[in-house]
């Protein structure tokens, strides 16, 4: 890790040390772990690769509304390790388009910014992605599931950003969809046995919530 990365971990280590809604500096260091495996697949640019892992959340209009316009975050700290204003610009590009939004999500535009985008949405899925999904429904308080509130497909991203739906719809209106919406092939591997992880999970829930078990 070279002395920029271990300053940008220390930076976002302090920003997410409260958090407890599954947006915390573990998810952040595992993005960033498996961000530098895929980049090393892809043969993507690793420091860069590291900066937009380690800063992708740290304006995330989840946690920081108030600093996700400008990024203000992620750019002040940039311009403290004097990095180039050109760089500056990639990373803040590809940090804006690595959050899923729905129907408008986008895929970014440099190997760097689709090595992140799959590693956090690996993290998004499987045993991981179960137990994020739950944490973060308890800590906004949403109920984990209701028979008569259905899932909402094909959202803009003002419709899923707005959306106060249940933990178990979030599977149908997210997390069942990115296997689908992977950019790298290593990715999609990995995907694709988390997805059946969530699948079977899903099936055991509505049996045991039925009472058939």
């Amino acid at each position: 890790m070279t002395e920029r990365l271990r300053a940008a971990l220390d930076f976002a280590s302090n920003l997410f040390r409260e958090d407890s809604s599954g947006h915390d500096m573990d998810h952040t260091l595992r993005v960033y772990r498996t961000a530098l495996r895929l980049a090393e697949e892809e043969g993507a640019d690793p420091e860069l690769t590291g900066l937009i892992a380690l800063l992708h959340d740290v304006d995330d209009v989840k946690l920081f509304p108030g600093t996700n316009p400008g990024l203000e975050h992620a750019v002040s700290f940039l311009r403290s390790q004097e990095v180039s204003e050109d760089r500056i610009s990639a990373i803040c590009q590809a940090i804006r388009q690595i959050s899923f939004a729905g129907e408008d999500s986008v895929v970014p535009d440099t190997p760097e910014g689709k090595c992140v985008q799959d590693a956090d949405r690996l993290d998004a899925i499987g045993a991981m992605g179960i137990a994020r999904a739950f944490a973060y429904g308890g800590a906004h308080r949403r109920r984990m599931y209701d028979p008569a509130q259905p899932p909402k497909l094909h959202m803009s991203e003002e419709e899923y950003r707005s959306s106060k739906s249940t933990t178990i719809n979030h599977f149908y209106e997210k997390l069942l969809q990115l296997e689908s919406r992977m950019n790298t092939e290593s990715a999609r591997d990995l995907a694709a046995a988390r997805t059946a992880y969530m699948r079977g999970f899903l099936e055991e829930f509505f049996s045991e919530w039925e009472g058939k078990k």
